[in-house]
């Protein structure tokens, strides 16, 4: 058994494959858990596989620091030499959606399509970035408590990478038609790909199936699968539209974005009616994206921040602040109306997108409401306690605190051009009498 690996302490074996094996690690700098792929270094002076086994593996270190998503597995470290290559990663403790394609161990429905608009997101983000996956399946997705991250970019396809491309990378099961003829690979590949791990998450079958290599490539690159409600009654007819679209053999009849795809599925998440226990992130997420107060934030900032949120949904009439109580938590509306009370007596509305409580965020105070905020249709929002932020990293602190004082300054001048409003028109109504009574 090896001990150690560099500067990281070998705990254990997690797994073993034909080039690589996975050695639960820990840093002995940070003493961080991570996962260090050790690869075999035989196989990369192999005459026959040596080379495009390392143009693969340059390619994977070359993303060490590059993407940094919540749902995509973060790459921490490379070394490449003569004598030892590993990669280190994020070690993610869970296991991957392969564990659900089963068909007695299926998922709910709404949980499917919350995990495949997070990959959506995380591809959308890889894509921005010049990364294309091309080898999406269940097993290349980990769960970590109770959330998905895309891993094994291991395959993946880089824009501006200096050397040539390795062909012919992916499982067939999970490869669009394109992909398997060479005919080169896009965005539109993956989501082929995430079409067909969602079919199978849904249906616990694959579109295509077949019994030997040749028959499978045949059917994928020339036949038409069954809709999942054909495997699967109970399908939702929306989600069996959503993975229809996407696995077309035509990559111009797919969606044509990411954000395409994401929106379908959480138009499913907010129709269905059934939903993720309370609000789910995939609604969370766009909730936040639509409101002007996150317009600066990135999506990595934003989903970050999604820990640290309180949600809502509340009816008419349930009080969500109440005059005269201590608070120091921050307000967003994120749908319906509110009212804004003093004394029983309405002051103003909330709308849309408005901010409200203690936006002054002194640490650790405390303040006394002068107002309450009760719900006057059906409302969404969500809360924080800014001094929960201090966890977060320094980027999302920072655009927390740039928006906050950028609302401050809105209400200040909001407020000034009221105050200069009523001088205005006192001013006026004193001119009007003294003119009055010269007259006179």
């Amino acid at each position: 058994m090896i001990n150690e690996i560099g500067k990281y302490a070998i705990v254990r074996e997690l797994a073993a494959g034909a080039t690589a094996k996975v050695y639960l690690a820990v840093d002995t700098f940070t003493n961080q858990e991570v996962a260090l792929k050790l690869i075999d270094q035989d196989m990369l002076r192999s005459k026959s596989v040596g080379r495009a086994q390392q143009k693969l593996l340059q390619n994977e270190a070359s993303l060490v620091g590059k993407l940094q998503h919540p749902h995509i597995v973060q790459m921490l470290d490379a070394v490449l030499t003569e004598e030892v290559s590993y990669i280190v990663l994020e070690y993610v403790e869970g296991g991957t959606l392969a564990q659900y394609s089963e068909p007695d161990w299926l998922l709910q429905f709404p949980v499917v399509a919350d995990y495949m608009f997070k990959c959506c997101k995380a591809l959308e983000y890889a894509y921005s970035m010049g990364v294309i996956h091309r080898d999406i399946k269940p097993a290349n997705i980990m769960l970590h408590n109770g959330e998905v991250k895309v891993a094994d970019l291991g395959a993946a396809q880089i824009e501006d990478a200096d050397s040539t491309q390795v062909v012919g990378i992916g499982s067939p099961y999970y490869m669009a038609p394109e992909q398997i003829t060479g005919e080169g690979v896009s965005f539109r590949s993956d989501i082929y790909s995430l079409g067909v791990t969602m079919y199978e998450l849904l249906t616990g079958k694959l579109p295509f199936e077949a019994s030997n290599h040749a028959a499978l490539i045949s059917r994928i690159v020339e036949g038409n699968p069954p809709a999942p409600r054909a495997r699967r009654p109970e399908v939702p007819e929306a989600l069996e539209a959503i993975v229809m679209r996407a696995i077309q053999r035509d990559p111009g009849q797919r969606y044509q974005s990411w954000a395409e795809f994401a929106r379908e599925l959480w138009a499913f998440l907010n129709a269905s009616g059934q939903g993720t226990p309370a609000v789910s992130d995939a609604e969370k997420f766009d909730a936040l994206r639509a409101t002007g107060f996150f317009s600066a934030f990135s999506d990595i900032a934003l989903w970050e921040i999604l820990p640290y949120t309180k949600w809502h949904k509340l009816p008419p009439g349930a009080t969500i602040l109440q005059e005269g109580d201590m608070g120091n938590a921050f307000f967003i509306l994120t749908d319906g109306v509110a009212k804004v009370t003093r004394e029983g007596k309405i002051l103003d509305f909330l709308h849309k997108g408005d901010c409200f409580g203690e936006i002054r965020r002194l640490p650790e105070s405390h303040y006394t409401r002068t107002t309450g905020i009760e719900a006057g249709t059906d409302c969404v929002l969500f809360e924080i306690v800014p001094d929960e932020l201090k966890s977060a990293s320094l980027e999302c602190r920072y655009l927390f605190s740039e928006a906050c004082l950028l609302f401050l300054l809105r209400k200040l001048d909001s407020a000034d051009k009221r105050i200069s409003r009523l001088v205005g028109k006192h001013a006026n109504f004193g001119d009007s009498t003294q003119r009055m009574e010269a007259e006179h």
